[in-house]
């Protein structure tokens, strides 16, 4: 019967780790075009080279990253370092039809929110305008702008490294005349009162931009695509309030469209993108 790439892994690994520490080796990682993100058990940390070797190998890539924290700061850096291959760690990742060049040592992304970025592809319409108030490198971006191809999608980054590869990903993707990248605090530079549609991707404390998000709509309402991180049983009324508290106090009122829960953030709790029809 032929071996799973796990199965393989522990087989190339079995001949210098420890028997009973093979029960620990990570069964999940990030594969990012040539790069693979591994989380590694304290007590795999001996034997860390000679696991990302075998990763690398094993999963077709040139480096391999053990993630030692996750995303920290306002720029949303991956805490990472290099346990084997080239400490260059710059690589394109081929998703959905879509190219996103970025460093995973630098940048982060996920592949659990694969299916959203895909969902993301089919809601714009021809003649909108979209405001994506976190875009990092185009995660939804770039989908939108594709295979959705509206008339504008203004992309706020904050971080310049992120903002960079934006840039390079709508050349690359071919879509410079859709996008308009900007560089800065999305409360200095997102345009006001002529969005179609607004993406809030952004999880924890995401709701202090909601004043922001209904802001960018038009006057006449438009669609808010919003994200958070909620408990189970909350889903969707605890976002909903909030996006209904900041709408009223702007005169306006919301219609719940869609809930979409993106993946399982942590035992109990789900990362979660609510629909929501801004009106007046």
């Amino acid at each position: 019967m032929r071996q799973t790439p796990f199965e393989r892994i522990k087989t190339i690994v079995s001949s210098e780790v420890p028997s009973e520490l093979l029960g620990v080796l990570p069964d999940k990682w990030e594969k990012i075009g040539s790069v693979v993100t591994l989380r590694l058990p304290e007590e795999l940390t001996p034997y860390q080279q000679i696991i990302g070797r075998a990763y690398a190998t094993v999963l077709g890539c040139s480096s391999t990253l053990h993630a030692v924290g996750g995303i920290a700061g306002v720029y949303r850096e991956p805490c990472v370092e290099v346990i084997f291959g080239s400490k260059q760690t710059e690589t394109i990742h081929r998703e959905n039809g879509i190219r996103y060049r970025l460093d995973p040592q630098r940048i982060m992304f996920s592949s659990g929110n694969l299916a959203e970025r895909k969902r993301m592809a089919t809601v714009t319409k021809h003649d909108e305008t979209v405001v994506d108030l976190f875009a990092g490198i185009g995660y939804f971006t770039l989908p939108m702008a594709v295979y959705g191809k509206p008339k504008r999608i203004v992309a706020c980054e904050i971080n310049p490294v992120a903002y960079r590869y934006l840039c390079q990903n709508v050349v690359l993707n071919h879509v410079s005349d859709i996008v308009m990248p900007l560089l800065g605090d999305n409360r200095c530079v997102a345009p006001k009162g002529g969005a179609d549609r607004v993406v809030l991707g952004y999880l924890h404390g995401s709701e202090e931009y909601l004043p922001l998000a209904v802001a960018c709509l038009r006057d006449t309402g438009g669609m808010l695509h919003y994200h958070q991180v909620v408990p189970v049983e909350s889903i969707p009324d605890q976002p909903l309030s909030y996006v209904e508290a900041v709408a009223m106090r702007a005169g306006r009122s919301v219609e719940l469209v869609h809930t979409q829960v993106v993946k399982s953030y942590a035992p109990g709790i789900d990362h979660v993108v609510l629909d929501l029809r801004v009106v007046g």
